[in-house]
């Protein structure tokens, strides 16, 4: 079995079911989770490699479950955060890179040769002995999409890679993630990062809304989006004026 497979996986947190009975088999390229903030997308997200474990159904990753072959998975599926901050763990950027390699223990050789093609690959060769930590917001990211890649993963899964970045960095994230030949699935608000993609996952209430190609399925996500923008404004209109003083509006 080849591919993401999730079957009928829920979640929930603080009482409340964010992932609710979500069946799904991803083989496509290149994937794209939309939805509002608490649809769930980041959660199913995070079961591919185990970040978070369903409380019920279960997770395969080429038919490797992530709850009892966790290391392996982890060994198959990198994971890229919305703040690069948050994955850095080494001192400088060329020690942040190598300590993914750490768990392979590949020979010392092969091992700095695949740190230097890393860093040559996003642009980070003349910044190998800076403060990780001191890089700017996009250095970061690509600092972090380096240190994922250098393992090789057959899936890079990435949670809203450019929402923290100015547009000309979230522009050269973008292009890295196009050019990346290893299945890629991908969680953002930035509808246009996902244009091109050959499938869009639309998640509302814990639940696939719409599963499609991003033609029909972008159009769906932005009318659930003004749908709730509508709702909004109803409320506040039938709150009255005591409503508005209250909140300061």
């Amino acid at each position: 079995m080849s591919g993401i497979v999730f079957e009928r996986v829920s979640h929930a947190f603080d009482g409340r079911r964010v992932v609710d009975s979500v069946s799904l088999e991803l083989t496509e390229r290149r994937v794209g989770i939309v939805g509002a903030n608490g649809s769930g997308k980041s959660t199913l997200a995070r079961m591919i490699n185990g970040l978070v474990e369903p409380d019920s159904g279960r997770v395969l990753v080429d038919g490797l479950d992530v709850a009892t072959q966790g290391r392996e998975v982890r060994r198959r599926v990198g994971f890229v955060f919305t703040n690069a901050d948050t994955q850095i763990v080494m001192p400088t950027v060329r020690e942040d890179v190598a300590f993914t390699l750490r768990r392979h223990r590949l020979p010392r050789a092969e091992a700095d040769g695949r740190v230097d093609a890393a860093l040559a690959r996003f642009g980070l060769t003349e910044l190998a002995d800076r403060p990780a930590h001191r890089l700017s917001g996009g250095q970061k990211q690509l600092l972090a999409l380096a240190s994922v890649l250098v393992g090789h993963p057959a899936v890079v899964v990435a949670d809203e890679p450019t929402t923290l970045l100015d547009a000309r960095n979230a522009r050269r994230v973008a292009r890295h993630l196009a050019a990346l030949d290893e299945q890629l699935v991908v969680v953002s608000h930035q509808l246009e990062l996902l244009e091109d993609f050959d499938r869009i996952i639309v998640m509302d209430g814990g639940r696939v809304v719409c599963d499609d190609v991003p033609a029909a399925a972008l159009p769906r996500y932005r009318a659930i989006i003004d749908a709730d923008d509508a709702d909004e404004t109803d409320a506040g209109r039938d709150a009255g004026p005591d409503a508005v003083e209250r909140t300061g509006r």
